[in-house]
């Protein structure tokens, strides 16, 4: 609490302290001086206990317990024990005292006869000594921390910073389940446990806490259902035949000391004898964990409080339609339960809703009982057979009831006559009251508390619900629910708060309307809702003050210290003070109260009520009270010295500015601040300002908006939309009401305590004023613009009278003789005034401070937010009150349609200064620009009705631009909306340019862009803005055409959709994705709904001028996916249809090329139901022309296929070799001339007819050709590959694809700088599509996207290091889909697996895959010699440099040709792309090599594990290697011991390890080039190991090399030898053949042979 020296220096001039007693008016105050500004004040009986800055405690008075007596008792003795403690407040009893430090410790001294001080064993204690709170729920019990005591007669509470009370001392006002006192030990106090106390303090003999209520923060704490000391349910429901009472009447025999007999019976009538208001305390839901068992939802917590009468709780229905349980307002309006119950009787004469009927209004009840229908059971079901409200119904106070409906339910002790005495008498007291306000008013909002219980609702019957659920036309909520804002709801102080009270009784300080003592602590209803914010305990009697500083008292009255003479006091009645005396601090000492209250300035004064102290004193203020009182009617009398209400102290005037008082004992202490630099002036005027502008709309809330809402006639007066505005103007009104009394009560608690600005709520959230202002305005805006005041205006007078005083009064309208509505208006309007006045206030709080500081610039910048956010509201008011008029002067029909509340009137052109170009002689125009929309009226004149249509363009998607002179004549302007476009003519330049400025501002501020205010509009001075031409917005169309009705949400640019949007069609066609001039155009995706099988169709992809175009995926609704190529909307190119999952009926799989919409072209379909694939030709969806057809089974058929049927010339192979050839007329079907070939060579040659398989008729002739020696067995080996497609005439579309991507025409025709261009234009687009979703990409990828998007150098002379940067370029290029080439790649990857995996892995297909692959090289390398157009051909050379560059992958032919002087390096698209291309088509390649070497594999491998039996000597002797070869020792694996191992007979793979791992590795390359530098690293690894054999150089001889490389070969083991060896033999390069690799390949050729006829030789 240190102060800052810039804004007051003076540290004398604060926390002054002044004491007196009495209220004559001799009484002058005297000072106390101590050495710092006090804090806080505390006082007992005879003593007094004082906070100073800085922690000090000083104690003052009589202090019996202190060893030394003091010497001078009134002089302030600091209080030693606690130095070196920082104490933060302070607390006294009758004779004793307390502390607490700042982490919560607690210190004790004084009278501890009663265990008040929690020591044990001392009678009293001296010096301030510590007491511990021990949790002991906790193991190990913890220490608990404290933010505030209350000391009592004998006994003291502490408030724990979890917001628990916590008691010991003696007596029934600690609330504690004990029956031995005294209490040493600090006890919690269990009854509250669960509720969040906001304060406690405490009498002689009773205690009280003021808690918040239950709100929606509050559900996970666990809800109190049954009474903690007897174990009884809370809440009880009777069932009677025709209806069900639900009382919360529950006494605990522990809780209530009884004094006569008959007491029980009198209390349940005294129970809830006074009808004051009582609102909801919003409870938890008790329901939010629908798992529980039902019986603990039929426990579930009644909070406390009283019955839930006969149906929903009437505030349930806020705005937001939330539960009442959960969300709505503690402080509902009384319309609502009028409403209700007014539904409810009329509900008896209605036919029962049918039984499922649970309308789903909002009530608690309702949305409650759905979750706990199933606890209620059957058992309820048949009560509510008649619920007769009217049984239920105990009284209707006079001249209560209105309209027949009852003011009130009281649900307990139907029919209990003397109950209901006590109760009427009670009422009629009350009203008499000043306190009480409208009882009907209170009646209402008894029933309403009471339906804040949660736990009975799960007993409740279902039909009652089913009665309450009707959904009711208009309930709005007044209050403001507890998470209007949400970060508001810790900051600001809250509101919603009950009055607990316990102890003894006796005076009726308890509050409950009787004198019996309560053990444990209950609730005060009547205090419900009465927003109380501090609550204060004389010796007998209590105080409660409230947030719209009013006072409320009771208990003890001997000395009029509860500032009224109304009797019984055993309830809260407000004191009388005179009106316009807002209190906002109280205190009460054994037979006084003191208020500090604002009066007419903002400089406090006190009163004071009660008895005098001073004999004999002055009789002149008996004259004051005169004046003071309000009801003049009685006489004043004196008996003995003490006031009948409270009395002004004269002397409060000349004090300065007081911020607290006290009361004690007989004494009075006020705390108070010299004005420093004026700061406390402005801290005090900021406060009472806030204050009295909430008691103002309070005010307005209960007098007039709740009234309004209340009337019967109101819904039909003004119909569902002005009602609908008004209930929202009320809501927002009710939450600006709340936000300022929340924020009253923290300013009120800053001066009371830290006076500063760091923690003012203004500055802090000033965010949560502004909105709330501004949504406030704009909805009473809104409700001005459909004239709202004027048709409130019958209902007004019928409320309130022809000449509504009260309404003047309210609303300060400043006119000589207001309308109703005038004075509506004002009324409405009226908190705006309020943001001029926090400015004010706000400015001159900053001039207290230095320029330079902070603060400064806070309390700066908040003014001037609040001063513009005035003006701008002022603004908008003319605007609403402009469009009113025009509304007002408009022709019939149209407004009707026209008007909406958000709607204001820019300009419009009734002056004809604006007309249609080329408009007919007769017709009328007229325009008019709203804030959201260009309305366009026409008609012709002489008709009576003038306009007949008009066209609404919103503004969203208007442009306008002037039409240059030339064009049109005079003064044009062009008008674009989406559907049409039109020019229009202004009447003069000005008007033009008026017209262009205010439509185009309009539309700027339509489109969120702030723009210029619409004020400025008309005048001319404004800067010209110009809205964007591309913009975002909305647009239904109208017209015929494709999109008649389609919804778009996008971009636009000039009146056309243009960059991304959303396209939806009513039947639910939905296109998203980007445009270009209004049609699709560009990536996007589009979804239809199929309506016979209830499925959507959707497609993917790239569309051009709103068709699909380019690459997409549709997947049908049938379940068919197409991926690949379209044009016009059709497939076309090359592209994949797969039709079914693999268990649905048809699965298969279509790869090729496609022509308008139809399979045309080359391509490949596998049938995988039928275990069938076709490669061939197609049209027209049917197979036509040449093919292959290749079974599960073996079967390969080649040859011609027509209409979709094998049909023509062809060849069928089975498994077994067995072979025809010749004519087919139907799929697997022989049919003419043909020759059937067996596997032995047999044949047959005639005419054939029948199904393969199933037996074939023939006639003809059968040879045995090898019995006769002749020429026919030459003959009859089968060609294949002659009737298939050849490999130059496949995949045709995805290599012209490809090209046109480049952008050619057809292959090879086109400019390369273009295709480099397409290139780099395509990576950046798809680079930067994919920047949206970095997760799709991997760092590595994005890199060599980087490194592509740079073209290389394409031109010039190539030289072996061009050659590399190409060859580098190619792989990266093929590594990434994005580039063309790389794309090109992925496709023919997946066709080539697509025809050759699965079912295609056939043997009779190795040459045409192996020729496939060959012509996919020889056609990329065009492609590529496209891209680098100095790329040598297909073999030709480039040069070497110099230095021999022999590259590791390639080495080219080293041994120089005839034709080649020099070496260079041959150029072949193998060696560039083989590298790429091979590994991808690797397994389904090699695949089909190993099938066809199936046989000679199975030869060699034997042989090889035959041979590999033997051990290295024995097996190159075998195989006849010299034996100078033979290695005789071999280095061990150990080479630091230079030990050679001898080579024994046994010894096995130990010879020519090297070599033979090195060969090993040919398995795990992939391109005949990679496996061919194997094999020659084997031959050098050989060669190394005979030359350490030999000790010199040695040049083999093929005889001598081979039998050792055979050994190599063997030892090596390699599985598959002989399709590495045909794998090499079919893609080598060709200019290696004849080379030294060409030589090696045929000695490895050699060896397998050899190996295969081993076992012959």
């Amino acid at each position: 609490m240190e102060r800052k020296s810039s804004e007051d220096d003076g540290g004398g001039e604060r926390g002054l302290l002044h004491t007196w007693k009495g209220y004559s008016c001799s009484v002058t105050p005297e000072r106390l001086l101590l050495p710092g500004p006090v804090l806080q004040v505390a006082l007992g009986t005879r003593h007094g206990v004082l906070l100073v800055e800085g922690g000090q405690v000083y104690s003052f008075g009589e202090l019996p317990w202190k060893q030394s007596q003091v010497s001078e008792p009134s002089k302030p003795t600091l209080e030693g024990a606690l130095s070196g403690q920082r104490v933060v407040s302070v607390a006294a009893g009758s004779f004793h005292s307390g502390a607490v430090t700042e982490d919560g410790g607690v210190h004790m001294w004084g009278d501890n006869s009663s265990g008040q001080c929690g020591l044990s064993g001392l009678s009293s204690v001296p010096n301030p000594t510590p007491v511990a709170l021990l949790d002991s729920d906790n193991a190990p019990p913890q220490t608990v921390p404290v933010l505030e005591l209350a000391c009592g007669g004998g006994h003291t509470l502490a408030l724990s910073a979890q917001r628990e009370v916590w008691a010991w001392g003696s007596g029934s006002q600690l609330g504690l389940n004990v029956s031995v006192f005294p209490v040493w030990k600090p006890q919690k106090v269990e009854h509250l446990a669960g509720r969040c106390v906001l304060q406690v303090a405490c009498g002689a003999s009773h205690s009280l806490a003021l808690v918040r209520c239950l709100g929606p923060q509050d559900l996970h704490r666990p809800p109190v259902d049954k009474c903690r000391q007897c174990h009884q349910m809370l809440y009880t429901m009777t069932d009677k035949e025709d209806h069900v009472i639900i009382s919360d009447g529950h006494y605990c025999p522990l809780g209530v000391e009884l004094t006569e007999d008959e007491a029980p019976a009198l209390t349940q009538g005294l129970k809830t004898e006074p009808p004051l208001p009582s609102h909801t305390s919003p409870s938890p839901d008790p329901f939010s964990d629908p798992a529980q068992d039902s019986e603990r939802e039929q426990e579930s917590a009644l909070a406390n409080g009283g019955p839930p009468a006969s149906g929903s709780d009437p505030s349930a229905e806020s705005k937001e339609g939330g539960v009442s349980g959960v969300k709505s307002s503690p402080y509902p309006d009384e319309q609502a339960v009028k409403e209700y119950l007014k539904k409810l009787t009329e509900a008896e004469q209605v036919t029962k809703p049918s039984a499922g009927a649970l309308t789903s209004s909002s009530s608690t009840l309702n949305s409650l009982v759905a979750s706990c229908a199933s606890a209620v059971g059957e058992r309820v079901a048949s009560t509510y057979e008649a619920l007769s409200l009217k049984k239920m119904m105990t009284y209707l106070p006079s001249g209560v009831a209105r309209s027949g409906v009852p003011a009130g339910i009281t649900g307990v002790l139907v029919g209990d006559t003397t109950a209901e005495r006590v109760r009427l008498e009670d009422s009629t007291q009350a009203k008499k009251s000043s306190s009480t306000g409208d009882i009907r008013e209170e009646e209402a909002e008894g029933l309403r508390r009471r339906l804040s219980l949660p736990g009975l609702l799960s007993q409740v019957s279902p039909r009652l619900l089913r009665r309450a659920g009707r959904p009711r036309m208009r309930a709005v909520d007044l209050t403001p629910l507890g998470g209007a804002f949400p970060e508001a709801q810790e900051v600001f102080p809250t509101l919603q708060t009950e009055v607990w009270s316990w102890g003894q009784g006796e005076d009726g300080q308890l509050g409950h309307g009787d004198n019996l003592a309560r053990l444990q602590p209950l609730c005060i209803k009547s205090l419900n809702s009465k927003e109380v914010v501090r609550v204060e305990a004389g010796a007998h009697h209590s105080l409660a003050l409230t947030a719209q500083s009013q006072v409320f008292s009771w208990g003890s009255n001997t000395s009029g210290q509860l500032g009224h003479t109304e009797s019984p006091s055993t309830v809260p009645r407000l004191a009388k003070l005179s009106e316009g005396i807002r209190v906002w601090d109280v205190s009460a000492g054994e037979k006084h109260t003191l208020l500090l209250a604002d009066g007419d300035c903002y400089r406090p004064i006190i009163y004071y009520s009660g008895q005098q102290v001073k004999e004999g004193a002055e009789e002149s203020h008996t004259k004051e009270q005169g004046q003071q009182q309000e009801e003049g009617g009685e006489e004043e009398q004196r008996a003995g010295g003490y006031t009948r209400q409270p009395v002004l102290l004269p002397f409060c005037i000349d004090l300065g500015y007081v911020s607290n008082v006290f009361a004690g004992g007989q004494r009075c202490v006020v705390l108070l601040d010299r004005n420093v630099m004026g700061f406390i002036a402005s801290l005090h005027e900021l406060a009472a300002a806030e204050r009295k502008f909430y008691c103002k709309l309070s005010n307005i809330k209960t007098q007039i908006i709740r009234p309004l809402l209340e009337l019967d006639s109101l819904c039909s007066a003004l119909g569902p939309v002005v009602l609908g505005l008004l209930q929202t103007v009320a809501g927002r009104f009710s939450l600006l009401c709340h936000l300022t009394g929340q924020h009253a009560a923290s300013l009120t608690g800053n001066l009371r305590r830290v006076r500063d600005v760091k923690s003012l709520l203004v500055l802090e959230h000033a965010d949560i004023f502004l909105d709330s202002y501004s949504e406030y305005c704009s909805a009473v805006d809104n409700l001005q613009v459909m004239g709202g005041f004027q048709t409130l205006t019958k209902p007004s007078i019928d409320l309130f009278g022809k000449s509504p005083e009260l309404l003047k009064k309210l609303s300060e309208c400043s006119e000589e003789t207001p309308t109703v509505a005038d004075l509506l208006g004002a009324l409405f309007y009226l908190p705006t005034r309020h943001m001029q006045e926090y400015g004010r206030l706000l400015l001159k709080l900053a001039t207290c401070f230095e320029v330079s500081s902070d603060d400064y610039q806070r309390l700066q910048d908040s003014c001037s937010s609040f001063e513009a956010l005035a003006l701008k509201l002022k603004r908008k008011r003319k605007d609403a009150e402009y469009t009113f008029h025009f509304w007002k002067s408009f022709p019939g029909k149209m407004t009707d349609s026209l008007r909406k509340p958000h709607r204001r009137l820019i300009c419009e052109s009734s002056n004809k200064a604006l007309t249609l170009q080329n408009a007919g002689r007769f017709s009328v125009n007229w325009f008019i620009v709203f804030n959201d929309a260009l309305v366009h009226a026409q008609g012709v004149s002489p008709c009576k009705n003038l306009f007949s249509t008009h066209h609404v363009f919103p503004l969203a998607t208007l442009w306008v631009e002037p039409i240059p002179e030339e064009n049109s004549g005079p003064y044009g302007l062009k008008l674009i909306t989406p559907e049409e476009t039109f020019a229009l003519l202004a009447s003069s330049p000005t008007e033009k340019a008026k017209w262009l400025r205010s439509i185009n501002q309009a539309v700027e501020q339509a489109l969120g862009g702030a723009g210029q205010d619409t004020a400025s509009i008309g005048s001319g001075s404004s800067q010209k803005t110009e809205p964007p031409v591309s913009r975002t917005a909305s647009y239904t169309f109208c017209k015929e055409g494709r999109l008649k009705e389609a919804k778009y949400g996008g971009h636009w640019l000039s009146g056309k959709p243009n960059g991304s949007g959303v396209l939806k069609w009513p039947d639910g066609r939905i296109y998203t994705g980007t445009f270009k001039n209004g049609l699709e155009d560009g990536f996007g995706e589009f979804v239809a709904t199929n309506k016979t099988l209830n499925k959507n169709d959707q497609y993917q992809g790239h569309w051009k001028d709103g068709k699909m175009h380019g690459l997409g995926t549709y997947s049908y609704a049938s379940g068919e996916v197409y991926d690949g190529c379209f044009q016009d909307s059709m497939r076309h190119g090359h592209g994949m249809l797969r039709s079914g999952k693999l268990n649905t009926s048809s699965p298969s799989v279509f790869i090729g090329q496609w022509l308008q919409d139809k399979k045309t072209g080359y391509g490949v379909f596998d049938d995988i139901t039928k275990g069938e694939k076709y490669m061939g030709m197609w049209q027209d969806h049917q197979r036509q022309g040449n093919g292959v057809v290749v079974t599960q089974f073996g079967l390969y058929y080649e040859g011609a296929f027509k209409e979709n049927k094998m049909m023509g010339t062809g060849i069928l192979l089975s498994e077994d070799d067995t072979t025809y050839e010749g004519e087919f007329s139907d799929d697997w079907t022989l049919n003419g001339k043909g020759v059937l070939t067996m596997p032995n060579a047999d044949y047959l040659e005639g005419s054939f007819n029948g199904e393969w398989g199933s037996g074939l008729k023939v006639t003809g002739s059968y040879f045995k050709p090898h019995l006769f020696d002749t020429d026919k067995d030459k003959s009859r080996d089968v060609k294949l590959g002659r009737l298939c497609v050849c490999a130059e005439d496949k995949w045709q579309a995805v290599f012209e694809e490809c090209w046109s991507e480049l952008g050619c025409e057809t292959p090879g025709q086109g400019e390369n700088g273009k295709a480099w261009e397409n290139i780099a234009v395509a990576l950046t687009t798809s680079r930067r599509l994919i920047q949206d979703s970095p997760e799709a990409l991997s760092r590595s990828h994005s890199r060599t996207l980087e490194s592509l998007e740079v073209i290389p150098q394409h031109e010039g002379p190539i030289t072996m290091e061009r050659y590399h940067t190409i060859r580098l370029y190619l792989i990266k290029a093929c590594d990434t889909p994005l580039h063309s080439l790389g794309r090109l790649l992925e496709t023919l990857v997946a066709v080539y697996r697509m025809t050759y995996v699965g079912v295609g892995a056939n043997r009779r297909l190795l040459p045409q895959a192996v020729n496939e692959i060959k012509s996919y090289l020889n056609r990329i390398f065009l492609i590529v010699r496209f891209l680098f157009p100095d790329l040598p051909e297909e073999g030709g050379l480039i040069p070497e440099p110099t230095t021999n560059l022999q590259d590791k992958r390639e080495p080219g032919s080293s041994d120089a040709h005839l034709e080649s002087p020099k070496p260079g390096r041959v150029v072949s698209s193998s060696a560039l792309l083989l590298p790429v291309l091979l590994p991808r088509l690797y397994p389904p390649l090699f695949t089909l090599y190993a099938l066809d070497k199936e046989k000679e594999d199975d030869v060699y491998w034997e042989c090889v594990l035959r041979l590999n039996k033997q051990p290295d000597l024995a097996l190159l002797a075998f195989l006849g290697v010299q034996q100078k070869f033979w290695p005789v020792s071999i280095p061990t694996s150990m080479p630091e011991l230079a030990e050679k191992q001898q080579v024994l007979s046994s010894t096995k793979d130990a010879c020519f390890a090297s070599a033979v791992e090195t060969l090993q590795q040919i398995s795990t390359t992939f391109t005949p080039s990679d496996k061919l530098q194997v094999i020659q690293l084997t031959f050098e690894e050989i060669t190394q190991t005979v030359q350490s054999l030999l000790k010199q150089d040695f040049l083999w001889s093929m005889d001598d090399l081979f039998p050792v490389f055979l050994y190599v070969v063997l030892r090596a083991r390699i599985r598959n030898l002989g399709s590495e060896v045909s794998l090499i033999e079919d893609l080598m390069d060709p200019c290696v053949q004849h080379g030294e690799h060409g030589i090696m390949f045929t000695t490895l050729k050699a060896c397998y042979y050899q190996i295969q006829h081993e076992k012959i030789t």
